[in-house]
């Protein structure tokens, strides 16, 4: 049997915080300011009399450039992460080896080892499969109120593995579907509306929150990662992120799920009557494929290979030999790659020498993603190389009225929130994270949970369109007012500042 495969869709890359084309005057002129304002911050601080050593004065006139560009969006965002270290070369700030050195960490192998694995599932329709297979589920029944559910908790789930976008782009048309079935001629009926816009919402808002749960589920845990590891010798693995980012996403899963049902769903009098439509899909998909099978032989393996450092901690074999050789032998990026290559050596048909995925397909990845991490990683360590970090986090610290790791952890927290309402998620992750750290150095406190509230703050944003990828594919279903979106948006974005502030709070000596 061929192998089925399905066109991406062209708005939306494979993993990753590309926005939709919005060519709207808006856009047109936040872009034409900082193609202005950064250039003449560059020059402009590059002639003023700072009081800094002359690397981490050219340095500052680079990273403030690089912010004008980021929030406005100027320049594509990897086209800018890789301008600030090709800049910093160029200034002599530090030497070629020194500064693309961060873009060979290995977190760099373990995007590219999950992107392919993300990527074989779109391609063989895996993550379809498992969407319409929950909500087939007998389970589920006749109630609209459990379709609702358990859709939104396919998104959380599948967006733990792969990219918010993509897991957006793939549910958004399931959810039209379930839209169209529930709501047909009952435009009059109570809820009908609420129901609609409820669920556009959910697609996106459980897309971006179950990122969270795992280092991979979106790139600025991977960035808060790399930068705990390279700026402060604090390694995190898989199975400990996990313990503390899974409980998060239970935590606001459920208060979206209560929040939906008493602010919209409550007067909910749709009958499904049954999901006998969501079969009819399921039945379409046909029997699983060989493609398929392969595709989650590779995941299943990779996830274990994450997991086994955790289980043999557990079972008091870390500290043996063998418990040390898996641990060097099988970091999160070998894991990664380990999966990514079983993927081209699993065959689909033999006899035509086609495997499960193919190189065409595999480049297919959002190599931009990778770009932005490694130049966010590069000028962070950068920063803290020449001094300047250091001469931030000082000056930022004397203006607080309280140096505290609580404090700083609430205000970190509540700048990536803001800052992610305007700019890309990833970007607002490489520029507060190093300044959470440098901070909290400066002021005398542990910066763990401070770089820990900026990391996780930069996953939310959930008011306007332009804030994520997943808030601008549901808006543009026509079931979203935007005043709606920002009304229930800034709902999610405190309920996460008091889960995330909370937790790191609490939870944040499981990552030590």
């Amino acid at each position: 049997m061929p192998t089925r495969t399905r066109q991406r869709p062209h708005h939306v890359t494979s993993a990753g915080d590309g926005y939709p084309p919005a060519d709207t005057s808006f856009e047109r002129r936040r872009r034409t300011v900082g193609l202005v304002a950064g250039p003449v911050l560059l020059v402009g601080l590059l002639v003023a009399p700072l009081p800094l050593d002359q690397s981490a004065h050219r340095l500052a006139a680079v990273l403030a450039m690089m912010v004008a560009l980021w929030v406005t969006e100027a320049l594509p965002l990897a086209v800018t992460a890789l301008l600030g270290p090709l800049l910093a070369i160029i200034l002599g700030v530090a030497s070629a080896r020194t500064a693309f050195a961060p873009f060979a960490d290995p977190i760099i192998f373990l995007f590219i080892g999950s992107f392919m694995l993300a990527e074989a599932m779109f391609v063989h329709g895996v993550d379809r499969r498992i969407a319409f297979s929950a909500l087939a589920s007998r389970a589920v029944g006749a109630s609209t109120f459990r379709i609702f559910v358990v859709y939104g908790a396919v998104c959380a789930g599948i967006s733990m593995w792969i990219s918010n976008t993509a897991t957006t782009a793939m549910m958004y048309p399931i959810g039209l579907s379930i839209v169209a079935h529930l709501t047909s001629g009952r435009e009059s009926e109570a809820g009908s509306r609420e129901f609609a816009l409820a669920l556009m919402l959910f697609t996106a808002f459980a897309a971006s929150i179950g990122g969270i749960a795992t280092p991979i589920g979106t790139p600025p845990n991977l960035i808060g990662i790399g930068m705990l590891r390279r700026i402060l010798d604090v390694e995190v693995s898989f199975v400990r992120w996990l313990t503390f980012g899974l409980p998060i996403v239970l935590l606001l899963f459920g208060f979206l799920v209560a929040y939906f049902y008493l602010r919209l769903l409550r007067r909910l009098q749709l009958t499904a009557g049954s999901n006998e439509a969501i079969r009819d899909e399921l039945r379409r998909l046909g029997p699983m494929t060989t493609g398929q099978r392969n595709v989650l032989i590779a995941f299943g393996v990779t996830v274990t290979l994450w997991l086994l450092p955790g289980a043999i901690a557990l079972a008091g074999l870390g500290d043996t030999a063998a418990g040390r050789w898996y641990t060097a032998a099988f970091p999160e990026s070998v894991a990664a790659l380990t999966g990514a290559v079983l993927l081209f050596l699993l065959p689909v048909n033999w006899s035509e020498r086609r495997f499960t995925l193919t190189w065409d397909e595999a480049v297919r990845i959002d190599w931009g993603i990778i770009l932005l991490f490694g130049g966010g990683l590069a000028m962070g360590e950068l920063a803290f190389a020449t001094g300047l970090a250091e001469s931030l986090g000082r000056g930022i610290a004397a203006w607080l009225p309280a140096h505290s790791a609580f404090t700083l952890t609430v205000l970190f927290t509540g700048v990536a929130i803001i800052m992610s309402e305007a700019a890309s998620n990833t970007a607002s992750a490489n520029m507060i994270v190093p300044v959470a750290i440098a901070v909290a150095q400066a002021a005398g406190v542990n910066p763990l949970q401070p770089a820990l509230g900026a990391t996780l703050g930069a996953s939310m944003g959930f008011m306007m369109p332009i804030s994520t990828p997943p808030n601008a594919i549901v808006y543009a279903s026509g079931y979203v007012p935007i005043g709606a979106m920002v009304k229930h948006g800034i709902m999610l974005d405190l309920a996460g500042f008091v889960v995330i502030v909370t937790l790191v709070g609490g939870l944040g000596w499981i990552l030590t």
